[in-house]
């Protein structure tokens, strides 16, 4: 095949939380490359995931979904969607087809401003309508349809299931051919821009999220902190610490003689190893920082700001 036959792009994952966006970039990609939870506003960082074959690159970026922003925390979040968007060749908003059906209101609210932001941009843009296995009736799905082709008249609307992964292989035709024209940017079996410390610190993050009830999740944070290569023992040793918001949440995460720190430990020292494709000795802490989410200087070194 010729040189100028192959595409490479950036493709952005975007829309409200809980629509399904990391578990369509993992089941797009194949593997596993970012966490996935019932609780909403999971992801925080923008996760690039590469899809390569002998036809074309698509960079993908999962990012966080868009709320309503509040703190310190909330705004990087926010931030970090609008800059994907201005890199991306392809926009593709990602939808929850079960709720808008159940409660079309919610649809003006999460999706308006969004379209009006969006409504003078050329690229091409890919609406994902995930979800659509959750009910059998698909003629349901016709009143919103109609509505996103009102909000987008130049995108093309995709109803998909990316937990079943139905619709998945027509979907990277697709976006194949929206993509510019250019050679690959990253090697053919690269999967992932995220570092192997930053997955293991997001697996970890993923367990707390479902383990812990309610609102303790959402003021966690896992930092590695010390990251070591035992030879002699033919393991990787990985200290982790936990940091939460309140001391009555470091009890929660703890749990009643320690029990719930270790399931979550264990738990995450086994996928980590699948990840790694070794032994994992991994160890954990808790502490309390107060207004760690509103802390400019902590966040950046989470990783989770700019420079």
């Amino acid at each position: 095949m010729s040189t100028s036959a192959f595409r490479c792009g950036w493709v952005a994952l975007m829309g409200p939380p809980n629509a399904g966006k990391s578990t369509l970039l993992n089941a797009l990609l194949g593997q596993k490359i970012t966490i996935v939870t019932p609780k909403p506003q999971t992801t925080r960082n923008q996760i690039v995931g590469i899809l390569s074959d002998e036809n074309a690159q698509m960079i993908f970026m999962d990012t966080p979904g868009l709320t309503q922003v509040r703190g310190r925390l909330s705004k990087t979040m926010f931030q970090a969607v609008w800059q994907s968007l201005g890199q991306a060749d392809v926009i593709m908003p990602v939808l929850d087809a079960h709720l808008y059906i159940r409660h079309p209101e919610f649809l003006e609210r999460d999706l308006a401003p969004v379209a009006e932001a969006l409504s003078s941009d050329g690229r091409p843009m890919l609406v994902v309508v995930n979800k659509v296995d959750l009910f059998a009736d698909k003629s349901r799905m016709l009143p919103l349809l109609t509505r996103l082709n009102e909000m987008w008249p130049k995108a093309e609307i995709f109803p998909a299931s990316a937990l079943l992964k139905d619709g998945l292989p027509r979907l990277k035709e697709l976006l194949r051919d929206r993509l510019p024209e250019g050679p690959a940017q990253f090697p053919e079996d690269q999967i992932s821009t995220a570092s192997l410390r930053f997955m293991a610190a997001e697996i970890v993050r993923e367990k707390l999220f479902l383990h812990l009830r309610q609102e303790v999740p959402y003021g966690v944070a896992v930092d590695v902190e010390q990251w070591e290569e035992d030879e002699e023992r033919g393991q990787t040793i990985i200290h982790a610490v936990i940091y939460v918001a309140r001391p009555m949440h470091k009890a929660m995460v703890i749990g009643r003689a320690g029990a719930s720190i270790k399931k979550i430990g264990s738990e995450a020292r086994q996928e980590i190893q699948e990840l790694l494709e070794g032994k994992v000795h991994l160890e954990l802490w808790v502490k309390v920082r107060e207004h760690w989410t509103e802390d400019a200087a902590f966040l950046r070194d989470l990783g989770l700001m700019a420079e």
